[in-house]
């Protein structure tokens, strides 16, 4: 794939991402606890993570939310998805990287959704000044793993897809 090729589809990933985003805020989502997402744009993480490893999906991942923050929602709102994010995205390279042959995508997506919510309540205590808040990590733990096979399985779908496009040599 050329530079430029690649910067295209990068720059349709992050498109991709921000779109999954806009359509979840706009989701109603009564089966989650408070303040929790079905994590939607993660879905583009996880799949730029296995296409182009770590530093590619950190800036897929630092646009969308810095896009989103600047459509989609609150300035406050970005320091949530900052901190969630770049724990998730450390998290879920060392575990692809340590665990190649024994953590498929869905692994690798679980722990993402745990860390993201472990990110974003650290966030929260730092900005509430009161480590306390960290009494609802258990109940968005249970909702993260729920969310992060969704997202994994997801995620798994499009990478089987794409491998069987790149075989035929359609893309």
């Amino acid at each position: 794939m050329s530079k430029t090729q690649r910067m295209v589809f990068l720059a349709i990933l992050v498109a991709n991402s921000l779109v999954l985003y806009i359509i979840e805020g706009i989701l109603p989502v009564p089966f989650i606890a408070p303040g929790a997402k079905l994590g939607l744009a993660n879905i583009i993480t996880v799949v730029s993570l296995y296409l182009f490893g770590f530093f590619d999906t950190f800036i897929v991942l630092a646009v969308r939310i810095l896009l989103a923050t600047f459509f989609a929602s609150s300035p406050s709102s970005f320091f949530y998805s900052i901190g969630g994010g770049l724990l998730s995205l450390f998290a879920m390279f060392f575990a692809k990287k340590v665990g190649k042959e024994n953590i498929t995508e869905v692994g690798v997506s679980v722990i993402g959704a745990v860390f993201h919510n472990i990110g974003q309540m650290l966030v929260a205590s730092l900005i509430v000044q009161n480590i306390n808040i960290m009494v609802y990590i258990p109940v968005l733990m249970i909702a993260g793993v729920g969310t992060g096979i969704f997202v994994g399985l997801s995620s798994k779908f499009i990478l089987k897809h794409w491998k069987r496009l790149k075989n035929l040599n359609l893309h």
